[in-house]
């Protein structure tokens, strides 16, 4: 019997395929708009080469960073992800020629800049998936579990009963 709620590979492709469109989308518009002093690039080659690298710097190394960080993220609340996610963007400044970024200050605004444009377009583009549950609330006089019905609101697996 299949597992439903796991994604198939093709689906898995066609979602990291839609957030480099979005990644490279935001960095675009983020250069495009010089919104950033101290980001910017030659050529369209070089730009398309800077956002599949930080796509892959985001898919291998970014959660081998934030796992070495986690006392970092929990102490700052997780703004340390910030600083990562600039860490990597300056690192593709280096490692790509004709994309440049100057400094770690321009990094930081650059990484600020690209992530709230990704989580507007991933919004807004269905990237990101809410889903939500409904409990009813226990009958008066009853035990604590007594009363309690648990609603699926789409029918694809079990709800978490916290």
């Amino acid at each position: 019997m299949a597992d439903s709620s796991k994604p198939s590979s093709s689906e898995t492709f066609r979602s990291l395929f839609k957030r480099w469109v979005i990644t490279t989308l935001a960095v675009a518009f983020l250069v495009a708009s010089r919104m950033v002093d101290g980001i910017r690039y030659d050529n369209l080659e070089a730009l398309l080469l800077a956002t599949l690298s930080l796509s892959l710097l985001n898919l291998f190394i970014r959660p081998v960073l934030l796992l070495l960080s986690l006392p970092l993220l929990l102490l700052t609340l997780g703004l340390f992800t910030w600083v990562i996610n600039a860490g990597l963007l300056l690192f593709v400044g280096r490692l790509i020629s004709g994309f440049h970024v100057d400094d770690f200050g321009s990094a930081m605004w650059g990484a600020l800049v690209i992530s709230v444009i990704s989580v507007v377009l991933n919004v807004l583009t269905g990237g990101t998936r809410v889903k939500a549950s409904f409990v009813a609330a226990p009958s008066a006089g009853a035990g604590p579990s007594a009363g309690r019905r648990k609603i699926d609101s789409d029918g694809d697996g079990p709800v978490i009963d916290v």
